[in-house]
């Protein structure tokens, strides 16, 4: 890459930061918030990847995080459950709480924590078990069912929420692992579900799926989001639009708008915002 080109990304890059707003431009805060970051800032040794962002997560309500690759959102949405904590390098600074607790208190399990808010991954990733196991592993290990009929109970329960009870109803003895790319990130949220968590994060859930398993995927968001609190990461402004009801927009690291999905779409009040939904950048 030439010099030129070299001096014209640190521009770009340097006139980003100038433009970055001090603080978030929307409303933070919700009435009934599931949970709460205050001043939260992520690092990887001395990179900073996320800076003082404090936002709220509604309950019982689908929040969309948006922004170009390597902005934070991710990172952000990890920090949600603790995901981070198996990256060495990495150190959170601010305060992540659930129901007032800080989850990043000396005295929180992690391991319970991670039943209260699950995650589904951006690739499917069943166990090398049976579909039936697969569901069956979250209440097993957490002691949720007490014996069979209760454990057969929450599989059909947590596949029919799922959408894929009718499917596999009678093959559950079969690998998870030899279902359709869209019916095993089913089965992952269907796992993710069995042990009742209060949040369900998704990091891109639909990136390795195709239109007509990602239409599955977005109709069953919207079918949980009445029951669970559930926060997406997606680089589909169009998925966003469609699946959620608040819109968080991140860049380098910092929390730029957050608000009605419609008003950030429609009427968005920051310029960065603006020229990332319009696809001037990003």
């Amino acid at each position: 890459m030439d010099t030129q080109v070299m001096n014209i990304i640190e521009q770009t890059a340097n006139l980003e930061h100038a433009n970055i707003p001090d603080e978030t431009v929307g409303d933070v805060y919700v009435d009934r918030p599931r949970m709460t970051a205050r001043n939260v800032n992520v690092f990887y040794g001395d990179k900073k990847a996320i800076d003082n962002v404090t936002l709220d997560i509604a309950e019982k309500q689908v929040i969309s995080f948006i922004g170009p690759s390597g902005c934070g959102k991710s990172t952000f949405l990890r920090c949600l459950n603790r995901m981070n904590d198996t990256i060495d390098i990495c150190r959170i600074e601010g305060e992540i709480a659930m129901d007032g607790k800080n989850i990043y208190a000396p005295d929180v399990d992690v391991v319970p924590l991670r039943a209260r808010v699950g995650m589904v991954f951006q690739k499917p990733n069943p166990f090398p078990k049976s579909i039936y196991d697969n569901v069956a592993y979250g209440p097993r290990i957490h002691g949720i069912a007490t014996n069979r009929a209760e454990l057969d109970d929450i599989v059909e329960s947590s596949l029919e929420r799922a959408g894929l009870w009718n499917e596999v109803k009678d093959r559950l003895l079969q690998p998870g692992t030899g279902l359709s790319g869209g019916q095993q990130q089913r089965l992952c949220i269907a796992r993710t579900i069995a042990v009742s968590p209060e949040v369900i994060l998704m990091d891109e859930p639909c990136s390795a799926l195709d239109p007509i398993a990602t239409a599955r995927i977005e109709e069953l968001i919207a079918e949980l989001s009445s029951e669970f609190t559930i926060v997406i990461v997606t680089h589909s402004m169009q998925q966003a639009a469609r699946v959620s009801q608040r819109t968080a927009y991140f860049h380098l690291g910092k929390l730029v708008e957050v608000g009605d999905t419609e008003m950030v779409f429609t009427k968005p009040q920051h310029e960065m915002t603006n020229n990332y939904i319009t696809g001037r950048f990003g």
